[in-house]
């Protein structure tokens, strides 16, 4: 029996493109949890098999991980307000990876480039994801610094977004201070300038 939306064969959910699902929005087959990409899981939004906890990517969990930051295992659990600050806050700087432009708007030079834009009457332009940092305000850099497992490089690879240039971590008396490096650039000047 097939329900509303299923594309796979024999399930009691909504919305599944696996087979034999009694959950939700599967498209993994046996699921009786809901979003499971994975097979066999009676718990939620799986990418893995058998496994009865929730957003699992193995096999045969019966718990819920915490969310793994800059490749490492934190203290944050999902679906709490500090996991959606740490995508709203990431969200206020990504740019959209493609825009349609219609043949209206279209430069002569985007209309050179793309011979079939009189077909699609536009294109779809790819842009460029790196953001240099400069948007990021003072507030959400060090909300970014501080998050657990903080990696500049891993941050730039994920999210496009390049804090390198903007600040200077130093250590002082054991705790890290983000300055700006005009700051560390003039406080050099006069250490070097005192010979020390």
């Amino acid at each position: 029996m097939s329900n509303l939306n299923n594309t796979g064969y024999n399930n009691t959910g909504n919305c599944n493109t696996g087979n034999c699902n009694t959950g939700n929005c599967n498209t993994g087959d046996y699921n009786t949890g809901n979003r499971n990409t994975g097979d066999c899981n009676t718990g939620n939004r799986n990418t893995g098999y058998y496994n009865t906890g929730n957003r699992n990517t193995g096999y045969c969990n019966t718990t819920t991980p915490k969310i793994r930051l800059f490749n490492k295992d934190s203290n944050i659990d999902f679906g709490t307000d500090a996991e959606y600050k740490i995508y709203n806050t990431i969200a206020k700087y990504q740019k959209q990876l493609c825009e349609w432009v219609s043949a209206s708007n279209m430069t002569d030079e985007e209309k050179e480039e793309n011979t079939k834009w009189e077909t699609t009457q536009g294109y779809l332009k790819i842009n460029d994801l790196t953001c240099n940092g400069n948007d990021v305000t003072k507030e959400d850099e060090q909300y970014f610094r501080d998050l657990p497992n903080f990696n500049e490089e891993i941050f730039k690879t994920c999210t496009g977004i390049d804090l390198s240039n903007k600040t200077v971590i130093i250590t002082v008396d054991g705790k890290n201070i983000s300055i700006s490096k005009e700051e560390f650039e003039n406080i050099k000047a006069q250490f070097l300038g005192k010979g020390l």
